[in-house]
């Protein structure tokens, strides 16, 4: 199912809901600015298989733009907001976009990237006229609101964060079918684990542009159910979304909760929650102590996933299994989890090694890279796919994480799983944000760094250093330790709550 479904069953239905305004788009208005657009996109020569990208902040005209794509056979990028125009142009020409629109506010903080992108055939800027794009309203007006007899569906072409490296593209194959088919199979397991259904009030306090949120809103999209975006995410304001929209659902990332939980006592418990019944959480690691915490809050309404952009598989967990087995992302949704050393080799329960899921038809390929979509494949099985994640089954099947094979330390030959260095020290109250990773070492090869934001008020400097080191001292085992903590007024962490620990290691050259 898709939006036209219920907009011919509730069309007045809210669709879209921004939490600060209160702004409505309702099925019938997402269902007919949608076809509008489509029609745009079709004058202008897109074809199926064809990409139009999108840079927008969260604003509901974002899935205006999303359920277009999707109904003419496209492939939709939307495009991280915070990076330069020499990225941006980057991913534009690299999924070669022959359409690109943009808001307002992004074509202002985007000057001249209309004529760094010759290869894009529509520019279109939604919120007033932009020098060098065509008005996305008034090419809306003029398109007709009937929909076309085919709608193909098409697909997201997403590009990695980059926190390892160049952003790459991630191509799934189109489906096949017509956009009013039943519900994809991944929307499916979600829903029936999840209950999403035509009451489902979901709210978004993630950046829009990243996999997760468009694939949760999406599915909520598919069920009838109202999608409530918060502009940016703020502890205290999603508190009061919760209460005030009477939010069922809900999709975060660990830093969230730990923003959340550092609120004083009286501000957390100020609002009423009893409306919210799932809180989903996902794309970081999540420690154990800020977890058992959330649970202690909320109830347990937490259920956590691991799965990729790549969509190679999904595992989940419910906050009682997770209760039972604290600190794993849970059993597979789809596919098949194998646990492998370096050479491929599939080890046994409890070890710890690269985790590949198993599909019956390898799901995607890195655009425009086949060697990196060659190397994400077991050398052995070709449907086995890993995105670099590191980890070891339990003799139940569970899967528990230690970390990305690209952040592991290897010191004086030893491996140190740098996130759990940064869970030991995540609840720390002096502590708002931590990275820690490897930096080069003549004599080990390489040693711990931490790199700590402190929370607010709390001064840097040796003294606090030398309490994080003594605190960790006493949790973990002392060869895992930082030799040393520097501080950062921020750390570089997208929107969607990845570390770019890369930026970190950058500044720590071989000579240092």
């Amino acid at each position: 199912m898709f939006p036209g479904t219920f907009a011919a069953l509730t069309p007045d239905k809210p669709a879209v809901v921004m939490s600060d305004t209160g702004a409505v788009m309702t099925y019938a208005e997402l269902d007919e600015r949608s076809v509008r657009l489509a029609h745009v996109l079709h004058h202008a020569g897109l074809r199926p298989g064809d990409v139009v990208a999108l840079l927008a902040e969260n604003i509901a005209e974002f899935w205006v733009v999303y359920w277009a794509a999707l109904r003419s056979g496209l492939y939709f990028t939307p495009i991280n907001r915070h990076l330069s125009v020499p990225e941006i142009t980057y991913i534009v020409t690299d999924c070669g976009a022959k359409a690109l629109v943009v808001s307002a506010a992004m074509a202002e903080a985007t000057p001249g990237l209309p004529g760094r992108t010759p290869g894009v055939a529509l520019h279109l800027a939604m919120g007033g006229p932009q020098d060098g794009y065509d008005d996305y309203e008034a090419a809306l007006t003029a398109a007709s609101p009937e929909p076309s007899a085919d709608q193909p569906r098409g697909a997201t072409l997403l590009y990695s964060s980059g926190t390892t490296g160049q952003p790459k593209g991630i191509r799934p194959p189109l489906p096949g079918e017509q956009i009013d088919a039943n519900v994809r199979p991944a929307a499916r397991v979600l829903r029936e684990a999840h209950g999403y259904d035509a009451d489902t009030v979901y709210l978004c306090p993630a950046p829009l542009y990243h996999a997760a949120p468009l694939a949760f809103c999406g599915t909520v999209h598919a069920t009838g159910g109202a999608v409530v975006v918060m502009p940016r995410f703020d502890a205290e304001t999603a508190l009061e979304a919760i209460e005030r929209h009477r939010v069922t659902h809900s999709l975060w990332v660990p830093t969230m909760f730990v923003r959340m939980l550092k609120l004083p006592d009286d501000r957390r418990s100020a609002h009423d929650l009893s409306s919210h019944r799932l809180a989903l959480h996902g794309a970081a690691p999540c420690p154990v102590e800020v977890k058992r915490k959330m649970i202690e809050w909320w109830g347990p309404i937490l259920h956590e996933y691991f799965a990729s952009s790549e969509g190679l598989g999904m595992t989940l967990i419910d906050s009682a299994e997770w209760l039972r087995k604290p600190g794993s992302v849970g059993r597979p949704a789809f596919g098949i989890l194998h646990v492998c050393d370096d050479a491929g080799k599939e080890l046994p329960t409890g070890e710890v090694g690269l985790v590949y899921v198993e599909r019956d038809v390898f799901p995607f390929t890195y655009h425009n890279d086949p060697g990196k979509t060659r190397r994400s494949q077991h050398p052995e099985h070709a449907n086995w796919g890993t995105t670099g994640d590191i980890g070891y089954l339990d003799e139940d099947g569970y899967l528990f994480l230690t970390d990305r094979k690209a952040f592991v330390i290897i010191s004086g030959g030893v491996n140190i799983y740098p996130q759990e260095v940064e869970n030991a020290l995540a609840l720390h109250p002096a502590v708002l944000d931590v990275a820690v990773f490897g930096i080069p070492d003549a004599d080990m090869g390489e040693q711990v760094k931490a790199v700590v934001q402190p929370a607010a008020g709390v001064p840097a400097g040796p003294e606090l250093a030398g309490e994080l080191i003594a605190y960790l001292r006493e949790r973990i085992a002392h060869y895992k330790v930082p030799r040393s903590v520097d501080f950062a007024a921020a750390l570089p962490r997208s929107e969607a709550g990845k570390l770019q620990k890369g930026k970190l290691r950058a500044g720590y050259p071989p000579s240092h």
